[in-house]
């Protein structure tokens, strides 16, 4: 008899943990579930920032575009008066001077 009870007992534990691990994949199954449906709903409300923080919209008309042509010979001296300075370097001072010479 003690082989049968040993046999039994041991039918006993292993579908108890059957039972109980079949349980706890289940509850992750839908804890996953209902986080893989939050989850497109959280990204939605992060995809657009909060109405207070969004940028208004300006013109992109640059401060250049509005300020009229500098004089090239005004510019000239000034990009030379910068090269005196050690400001630019002597290939740095050729390079503005060909595009302000060019146009």
């Amino acid at each position: 008899m003690g082989l049968l009870r040993g046999v039994a007992r041991t039918a006993v534990v292993a579908g108890t943990a059957t039972a109980v691990s079949g349980r706890v994949q289940r509850r992750q199954q839908a804890r996953w579930d209902s986080q893989a449906q939050q989850q497109p709903a959280q990204q939605e409300q992060y995809a657009q920032p909060p109405q207070e923080y969004v940028q208004p919209q300006y013109e992109t008309a640059s401060a250049e575009a509005a300020a009229p042509a500098a004089d090239p010979l005004e510019r000239l001296k000034t990009l030379g008066d910068l090269k005196a300075q050690g400001v630019l370097t002597e290939a740095e001072f050729e390079a503005q001077k060909a595009k302000i010479l060019a146009g």
